[in-house]
């Protein structure tokens, strides 16, 4: 409440208001600097014995019609500086309310996807053996990826691998019309188009296909292929650097074995086994009671391959191999259902943290 005088207009002209106005200014500054917040604003704005109320009753209550507006123009503006001295002593106490010794709110830091996690792993084991990493586009055409892989027209492996194609791609060539890739082997194919050998590429990726999903099946996953081209390159370094990887990947007491399969891009081709992580060998649920488990396909490259690239296959020979991460990956973290790592459910990614 304001007990101070009310100071008195002598006259109404331009000259003595602005003078009147420049003392109740100075005032305020004074105050605003002297006095803590609530009592500043008490001081200046009470409803009943604000000084702002009083001062301008009084002025107003004797001044002639004329000068009334005038007044009312430079009361407002008053009345502003008030406000905006408030404004800022709220801030500054804020401010000065602040402990920063204490320790402050720590946003949750992520983590890596578990397949990421298991793609960036399988990659690296594989650049310690000289491996560079290569890349691709998704949309392929026809004749990347599956022409130029030894998968000629109207043959039957291709329904192995049916896959989404584009929309109206029918007035093309077969070789021009795109596709989501089924696989990242295009990516071997426009690598050996660029490069010379020797080559040592790895290359991971997302693919498609159309799968019945199921708990093990999905239409869209990650794959991680190899690419080894040099002159003397044989079977057994094939057999040599996937029994290191492996070894790598699960422990040093894993082992590998190799049966006869079927890929049109190698030849001869294999699928490779390892013995079961969950049972040492022994048989259990997990692989059937057969102490095995069959984890990826690999072969030598199909000179046929070479021939699409320019490589002299009398000269060159190369390996190649694929695999899953999705497949790696449950078995790395014990899950059943691949659908899971595609769910966003952050009760089970949280298991990862």
């Amino acid at each position: 409440m304001s007990t101070e005088q009310i100071p008195q207009l002598a006259s109404y002209d331009e000259a003595a208001l602005a003078k009147a106005f420049a003392a109740l200014a100075a005032e305020v500054s004074a105050s605003a600097a002297q006095m803590p917040t609530e009592e500043f604003r008490l001081h200046w704005l009470g409803r009943k014995q604000g000084r702002l109320k009083l001062v301008s009753e009084a002025w107003l209550k004797t001044a002639p019609p004329d000068a009334r507006k005038p007044l009312g123009i430079r009361f407002n503006e008053l009345k502003q500086q008030i406000e905006a001295a408030l404004a800022t002593e709220t801030t500054i106490e804020v401010g000065d309310a602040l402990d920063i010794t204490l320790p402050g709110t720590r946003r949750t830091l992520g983590i890596e996807h578990p397949l990421t996690k298991t793609s960036r792993q399988i990659v690296s084991i594989f650049q310690a053996m000289g491996y560079s990493v290569a890349a691709g586009p998704e949309v392929e055409t026809d004749y990347y990826n599956f022409e130029s892989l030894n998968f000629p027209p109207n043959h039957p492996a291709r329904d192995t691998q049916d896959t989404l194609v584009v929309a109206a791609q029918e007035s093309k060539p077969l070789r021009e019309r795109l596709l989501m890739r089924t696989h990242t082997s295009p990516v071997q194919i426009r690598t050996m188009e660029s490069t010379a050998p020797p080559l040592r590429i790895v290359i991971p990726g997302k693919v498609y296909r159309n799968e019945a999903e199921d708990a093990t099946h999905l239409a869209t996953f990650q794959q991680v292929e190899g690419l080894c081209v040099d002159t003397n390159i044989t079977f057994s370094d094939l057999k040599g650097t996937l029994d290191h990887a492996m070894k790598a990947l699960f422990g040093s007491s894993v082992k590998t074995r190799f049966f006869p399969s079927f890929f049109p891009f190698t030849e001869p081709s294999a699928d490779m086994q390892i013995s079961c992580i969950f049972c040492g060998g022994k048989g259990c649920r997990k692989c059937k009671h057969s102490g095995w488990i069959e984890l990826l396909g690999c072969g030598m490259v199909d000179p046929a391959v070479f021939g699409f690239v320019g490589y002299d296959k009398t000269k060159y020979s190369g390996f190649a191999f694929g695999m899953g991460v999705e497949r790696i990956a449950m078995m790395q973290y014990g899950v059943s259902d691949i659908g899971n790592f595609y769910s966003n459910d952050m009760r089970f990614l949280e298991q990862f943290a």
